[in-house]
């Protein structure tokens, strides 16, 4: 079934799929109680540990060769996942969650203008048009939220957004690679990296089964999803799937904890949603006919 799909559907099946694991990510940060170095830990090392000993099961011995395969692509791509990693974690605790993923959202636009400096691949014109129409409704919701002040959060929210741009491009250039062992190594770096400022690893009360759920669920799936779909589909139209968490993780967590968005929020999420259901439709209608 799958092997019937065209490149344009299994890769906006992919993104689509992980951007919808990803949604609740948001939320499980809010609920968990453990320090922001200490969720960076294991948000590095459970997912390392998933995804390697899944690599091994799969590739067996040829994962090594795998490993070595990546090149100078693969080295960028761990520094990059590795980065992206840090500053989310950094963004959503010192932010509203609706601030750090308006933020994210940006990072389709910038994707697709790296798309077009170094890969040479223009994107679609009704492409342009909806990284136009997204950015404008990103606008929108900042210009409101940029009022509160969280200006260090909102930072770290923008260097996400361009780490996963020049991460989506890497993958989209060295599309004939496999480069999800460098996710992995970039996973691991997280973790020595938040070894070094932790202060207690210690997992109290619900943390016990939150962290490792949000780690399992909303990180290593989603991460090996997403490494995989640049390859089929460009590194703009994946990003554009990542809009989708801009609007439904702010509505996870207003839902369960009442951390209410804007009317903004509300506004401009409708907008962006309703402009990646047009795109996504017509991709998919033109590479079906």
């Amino acid at each position: 079934m799958v092997n019937k799909l065209s490149d344009q559907q299994k890769g906006s099946l992919l993104a689509f799929i992980a951007v919808m694991f990803i949604t609740p990510d948001s939320l499980f940060i809010r609920l968990s109680n453990i320090d922001t170095w200490g969720l960076l830990f294991y948000r590095g090392v459970i997912p390392f540990v998933t995804v390697l000993v899944g690599l091994l099961i799969f590739y067996k011995a040829n994962f090594f060769k795998l490993l070595f395969a990546m090149g100078y692509p693969g080295i960028v791509y761990v520094f990059t996942f590795s980065i992206t990693n840090i500053t989310f974690i950094i963004s959503i605790q010192n932010t509203n969650v609706a601030n750090t993923l308006i933020m994210i959202a940006m990072a389709p636009m910038l994707s697709a203008v790296l798309g077009a400096l170094f890969l040479k691949e223009n994107p679609s014109n009704k492409t342009w048009v909806a990284i136009l129409i997204t950015f404008i409704a990103v606008a929108y919701i900042f210009y409101d939220s940029i009022q509160l002040g969280n200006f260090f959060g909102d930072f770290f929210g923008f260097i996400t957004a361009v780490g996963l741009a020049i991460g989506a491009v890497v993958v989209r250039y060295a599309k004939d690679r496999n480069l999800v062992p460098s996710a992995a190594i970039g996973k691991l770096f997280v973790a020595i990296f938040a070894v070094l400022f932790v202060e207690n690893f210690e997992l109290v009360g619900t943390d016990i089964y939150i962290v490792p759920l949000m780690c399992i669920l909303c990180v290593a799936i989603p991460f090996v999803l997403v490494t995989i779909a640049p390859r089929f589909i460009t590194a703009a139209e994946v990003n554009l799937f990542f809009l989708l968490e801009t609007i439904l993780g702010p509505i996870w967590v207003w839902l369960i904890i009442k951390e209410q968005p804007s009317l903004e929020t509300i506004q401009g999420g409708i907008v962006i949603i309703v402009t990646i259901a047009i795109h996504s439709f017509l991709s998919l209608k033109k590479n079906t006919n």
